[in-house]
C-alpha cells in the first residue's frame, strides 16, 4: 500500500508539473480556454438592437451572453429572441452581481456618453473585459479615469472604432506609412446624416449630446488616422439650423485641424445633412473613400487608378471578432482607451474654439 500510495504521488507529481508546463495532460488540471468569449451587451438601444445583437450571431470568437436593460420588456424579448439564459439577464440595480458570472467575459457599454466612464469602471472593477461605444466619454478625465481602471484591473478597454478593423481604411492608412502617394498636404472629411428624432438623448446637453460627439468623432478620429498626426491646433464653427430642437448642443460642427508637419484637414459633422466622404491630397496624387465610414460599407478610389473596393460580412462582427482574438492571445487591440482619449482631447478643443470664436492650440 505503501508502494502505491508512493507511485500516485509521484504519478500526480508529474502529471502537474506536465501541465503547467503545458507539456501535456493540458485539460487535467488547467483550465480549457473558451474557443468563444461571452459578451453582455449594456443598454438595448438602436445600435446594440439593430446592428450589435445581430453581428453577434456572425461572430467566430464570442458570442452573444448577457444583457443589462432597465426595461423588463426588452428583457423579455430578447430573452426569446436569442435564447439568453435567465441568471445572464441583469438590471442595473443587479449589474454588480455579473462579477460571478463566468458565462460574460466582455462587458460592451452601449449607454449615453455621460453614463460610459460609470459603467466601464464598474465593468473594470469586477474584472472584465470593457468594450465601450464611441464617444469614449465626455471629458478627458473621464477617460483617464476609465483607463486607469481598466489598468488596475488587469483587463482590456477597447474603443468601438469600426474603421480601424475596415480592410479598406487600414490600406489607405497603409499608403501614408509607405507614401505611396507622397506626403499628405489636405484631407478634406465628412460624415452626418439627418436626425428625425427631436426629444433623444443626442439633443441633451448632460448626456453627451450634440454632433461633434456623436457624428464628430467620424472625421476626426479620419482625419488623425490617415495623416498619423496629432492635431496642434483648431478652429471651430458651430452650424445650427433648426434652433427649436437643438436649443442646448451643435447641430452641426465644422471645423479645420493643423497638424505639425503642415498638412491641414477640413471637417465636418452634422445632425441636418446625410454626408460621409472622405477625401486625401498628397504630393504625389489623391486617394479617397466615399463613403468612408458607412455600416453598409466602405469604397472608393484612387489618382492611379485603383479601386477600394474590399468587402467584408459585417464592420461590428470583424471589430467585435479582432477585439475577442486579442483578449484570447493577450495582444493590444487596435483602437485602445487612449486612442478615444486623443479623440476627446480635440473634441474639447474644438468647444473651446466655438467658445472663444477663434483658433486654439490642442
Amino acid at each position: 500500500m505503501k508502494t502505491r500510495r508512493i507511485f500516485i504521488k509521484n504519478t500526480l507529481a508529474s502529471v502537474a508539473a506536465m501541465s503547467v508546463a503545458g507539456k501535456g495532460f493540458p485539460g487535467i488540471l488547467l483550465p480549457k480556454a473558451k474557443e468563444k468569449l461571452g459578451v453582455a451587451l449594456v443598454g438595448l438601444g438602436y445600435y446594440s438592437t439593430d446592428l450589435l445583437a445581430p453581428a453577434l450571431q456572425l461572430t467566430s470568437h464570442c458570442y452573444l451572453a448577457g444583457i443589462i436593460t432597465g426595461t423588463p420588456e426588452k428583457a423579455s424579448r430578447w430573452q426569446k429572441q436569442y435564447n439568453i439564459p435567465e441568471k445572464n439577464i441583469y438590471d442595473y440595480n443587479s449589474f454588480g452581481e455579473i462579477a460571478n458570472n463566468p458565462d460574460i467575459d466582455v462587458i460592451y457599454i452601449v449607454l449615453p456618453p455621460s453614463m460610459h466612464a460609470e459603467y466601464v469602471i464598474k465593468a473594470a472593477n469586477m474584472g472584465k473585459h470593457v468594450w465601450c461605444e464611441k464617444p469614449m466619454a465626455v471629458t478627458t478625465d473621464e477617460c483617464k479615469s476609465m483607463i486607469n481602471a481598466c489598468k488596475k484591473n488587469k483587463v482590456k478597454l477597447s474603443i468601438g472604432y469600426r474603421m480601424h478593423h475596415e480592410p479598406n481604411t487600414q490600406r489607405i492608412i497603409q499608403f501614408r506609412q509607405d507614401k505611396k502617394y507622397g506626403d499628405i498636404s489636405k484631407v478634406t472629411v465628412a460624415a452626418g446624416y439627418f436626425e428625425t428624432r427631436t426629444t433623444h438623448w443626442k439633443q441633451i446637453k448632460k448626456m453627451g449630446g450634440g454632433s461633434m460627439y456623436d457624428m464628430g468623432v467620424y472625421p476626426l478620429n479620419a482625419a488623425r488616422y490617415v495623416t498619423g498626426e496629432e492635431p496642434v491646433a483648431v478652429t471651430a464653427q458651430e452650424i445650427i439650423t433648426r434652433p427649436q430642437i437643438y436649443t442646448e448642443v451643435d447641430e452641426g460642427m465644422k471645423f479645420k485641424l493643423e497638424f505639425a508637419s503642415g498638412a491641414v484637414a477640413n471637417c465636418e459633422t452634422s445632425f441636418a445633412k446625410n454626408v460621409n466622404t472622405l477625401n486625401v491630397t498628397c504630393t504625389k496624387g489623391w486617394y479617397k473613400l466615399e463613403p468612408f465610414s458607412a455600416y453598409s460599407g466602405v469604397s472608393g478610389t484612387t489618382s492611379d487608378g485603383l479601386e477600394l473596393n474590399a468587402t467584408i460580412p459585417n464592420e461590428q462582427a470583424k471589430q467585435m471578432d479582432d477585439d475577442a482574438i486579442a483578449i484570447k492571445q493577450n495582444k493590444p487591440v487596435l483602437a485602445p482607451g487612449e486612442e478615444g482619449l486623443k479623440d476627446i482631447k480635440v473634441v474639447q478643443a474644438v468647444y473651446r474654439s466655438v467658445k472663444e470664436k477663434g483658433r486654439v492650440m490642442i
